[in-house]
């Protein structure tokens, strides 16, 4: 008799008490995910001091769409642990959904009031990294969210390709936006700005925040999408 089983190469070879260790560390790697997005989002609040000007609620929104919305719509489909993980794979996929558009309609705010800023100092556009890497991250984003459409409606789109490869696509797509979006938080605290008010070792500490969470989703993501050997009995 012939069945087709699912093999995962992620944790071959480790002995059950190995093997524990091994998954406990993983839960242990998400949950510091989402303390580090939900600590960034404070962190940059708390220096920003929304209200004071035009220009202290773009941090704000920032943070908020791609610290706290983007990163906690990928992480609810953590294998390992999720604030969501006693919801069915459908909650996962509207939670993940509502984030999403959440992060977007958020960053979209962000975007006008650095404008609005900018148009109101006589400052130039697009005259810095961290902006450029920003604009090519919202681009990003917006491509993300129509791939995320198709995912979900692909006959009402009339596409012909498989739904399999429609979702190796989006998780792709998400893996290059979150990363693009982690450059971008990184890039904001080399400006002139961020370094007034942060210096030293709490500079670095800060700076290096974002990268964790970021291996985490790429971890998840890679490990949920690469295609998986299959093995007969």
């Amino acid at each position: 008799m012939r069945s087709d089983v699912e093999y995962s190469p992620v944790g071959e070879g480790l002995g059950m008490r190995d093997f524990w260790l091994y998954a406990w560390m993983r839960r242990a790697a998400v949950i510091a995910a989402h303390v580090t997005g939900v600590s960034l989002t404070i962190i940059i609040a708390v220096l920003s001091r929304p209200g004071t000007s035009l220009f202290s609620w773009h941090p704000l929104c920032m943070a908020l769409a791609y610290c706290l919305c983007m990163t906690e719509g990928i992480l609810i489909f953590s294998p390992e642990l999720s604030l969501f993980c006693f919801k069915s794979r459908k909650w996962k996929v509207r939670l993940h959904w509502f984030c999403q558009t959440l992060a977007l309609i958020v960053a979209a705010t962000g975007l006008g009031f650095i404008v609005a800023s900018k148009n109101l100092s006589e400052s130039r556009h697009l005259a810095t990294w961290h902006s450029r890497l920003g604009i090519c991250t919202l681009a990003a984003s917006a491509l993300q969210a129509a791939c995320g459409v198709c995912v979900i409606y692909p006959k009402l789109l009339c596409l012909s390709t498989p739904p399999p490869r429609l979702k190796l696509y989006h998780g792709t797509c998400g893996l290059v936006v979150y990363l693009l979006a982690t450059l971008t938080i990184m890039a904001a605290m080399l400006s002139d700005w961020y370094q007034a008010m942060v210096k030293g070792p709490v500079w670095w500490a800060i700076f290096l925040l974002p990268v964790f969470p970021a291996l985490v989703v790429m971890n998840q993501i890679t490990n949920g999408y690469l295609p998986r050997k299959k093995i007969s009995s």
